[in-house]
């Protein structure tokens, strides 16, 4: 008989009491059977900690299930704990607005165990709305037009990650080993999975099936956050950062998009402040340069640490 490795479904919870139950039925009706569930609930001022205790009044007998509540530290922080708590060999990444698709687990940890190498896989996803009606087959071509032909080898995953992010919603199943190789979460970023993926692309330990593995669900909230100015130059502004952060990381056709999406990066946030288009471009230029400094180290500037 083959003992099959255990699959630690990892959410964190914040203020999403109209979906959260949805995301917990999604992994009863995931037939993988190695399975746990692992929940926190990150602070949240709505009545999402009450309906996960119900879900867990009564379905905690269907499935093993870990729940804390506590006060807001945020995603990363959550994640890091969410990882530190569990139990399983692979770690499947959840959220509590989204739901999990029947037969991605199976798919994703087929793909590890054939991929021994390899320390996390993604799948695509599907969008829904609100109430959870269709919306695109597929969140990376459909929602975020990515080229699928990419993710074919580890090189195309590289650009890919760099250049173009495609990732709607959890899709990613990690192995416990390759998550404590790269560190975990960086704490106190937002964008916390570009961060992780491209330290996981660097060392090619990132591999990809075209399945789709979960609904990504968008909602009055999540499309709010990527609507409203402030916040995108925010996360425009730490995307610049780590950009620089990890260049070190790849190899020189690699820093080179780096060092271009850096560039991108500083015209877009002075255009979305406001700034006349040749201060915008000034401003992008030197965005590169500094991208440019973090490979270029000197005694007196020396590299940024790869944390």
């Amino acid at each position: 008989m083959i003992t099959l490795p255990l699959v630690s479904i990892l959410i964190p919870a914040y203020n999403h009491e109209a979906f959260v139950e949805r995301c917990l039925d999604s992994v009863l009706e995931d037939p993988y059977p190695a399975k746990e569930i692992v929940i926190i609930d990150d602070g949240s001022t709505d009545k999402t900690s009450e309906r996960i205790q119900a879900w867990i009044a009564r379905h905690g007998h269907e499935v093993a299930i870990e729940f804390a509540q506590r006060a807001n530290k945020g995603i990363t922080a959550t994640l890091n704990e969410l990882a530190a708590r569990a139990h399983g060999e692979f770690f499947r990444l959840g959220a509590s607005d989204d739901y999990l698709l029947p037969g991605g687990l199976e798919a994703q940890v087929g793909y590890l165990l054939r991929h021994p190498r390899k320390g996390a896989v993604i799948g695509d996803s599907v969008v829904v709305d609100r109430e959870g009606r269709l919306l695109h087959a597929s969140g990376m071509t459909d929602l975020h037009g990515a080229d699928k032909r990419l993710y074919a080898t580890d090189q195309g995953i590289r650009r890919a990650v760099i250049t173009r992010w495609a990732v709607g919603g959890p899709v990613a199943l990690l192995r416990r080993s390759a998550l404590e190789t790269v560190a975990r979460w960086t704490e106190g970023l937002r964008i916390d999975d570009w961060d992780l993926f491209l330290r996981l692309a660097a060392s090619d330990a990132l591999g990809f099936i075209d399945t789709p593995v979960c609904a990504y669900r968008l909602h009055g909230a999540n499309l709010s956050k990527t609507r409203h100015r402030a916040t995108r130059i925010v996360n425009l502004e730490e995307s610049r950062e780590v950009a620089i952060r990890r260049m070190g990381l790849f190899d020189e056709p690699c820093r080179t998009l780096l060092r271009a999406q850096i560039h991108y990066i500083g015209a877009k946030v002075a255009f979305l402040q406001g700034k006349p288009a040749r201060v915008a471009l000034r401003l992008g230029c030197y965005s590169l340069l500094r991208g440019w400094a973090a490979i270029r180290p000197s005694a007196a500037h020396p590299r940024p640490e790869e944390a």
